[in-house]
């Protein structure tokens, strides 16, 4: 009985160092922003290029994000969407944070999303749905984007 509890407590406590180095990493103090590519555009902005090390940066591997709109008989049903496609040479997590910001730029909400195991050269695609009411002059902007080995 003591060790079963002694293993519960082992397994809880790497459970909550694991999230607290996730959330660590996950948490930079860049405050900026960048668009979230579409079907028609993934050119980067001059400031990712900047940050970009030599080769090709983990920000490129999402492909597509966009806002969904499959709203219908009066009944707003607005997803975001995406692609990811593995890059690297292993198997990877994937996780960013975005938001959703109208014309004069306040934030009409924001989210976080994941995408776990996805193999080299492999495609991932997701959905998740939002508050949004409309679409319309609203944009994305990715806030921060993770690319880890996965175990």
């Amino acid at each position: 009985m003591i060790r079963q509890r002694r293993r519960v407590a082992s397994v809880l406590t790497t459970l909550v160092a694991a999230a607290g180095l996730t959330l660590t990493a996950c948490g930079g103090n860049d405050e900026s922003s960048s668009p979230a590519p579409s079907k028609t555009t993934t050119e980067k902005t001059p400031q990712e290029k900047k940050q970009e090390p030599q080769g090709k940066s983990e920000r490129a591997d999402l492909v597509n994000f966009q806002l969904d709109d499959r709203s219908q008989a009066g009944l707003t049903n607005i997803w975001v969407v995406w692609t990811i496609k593995n890059n690297s040479s292993q198997k990877s997590d994937y996780s960013w944070d975005w938001e959703a910001v109208d014309a004069n730029g306040t934030r009409l909400t924001s989210g976080s999303q994941l995408e776990t195991n996805v193999q080299p050269g492999q495609n991932a695609k997701g959905e998740y749905p939002t508050t949004l009411k409309s679409v319309k002059g609203v944009k994305l902007n990715i806030t921060s984007f993770n690319r880890t080995a996965s175990y």
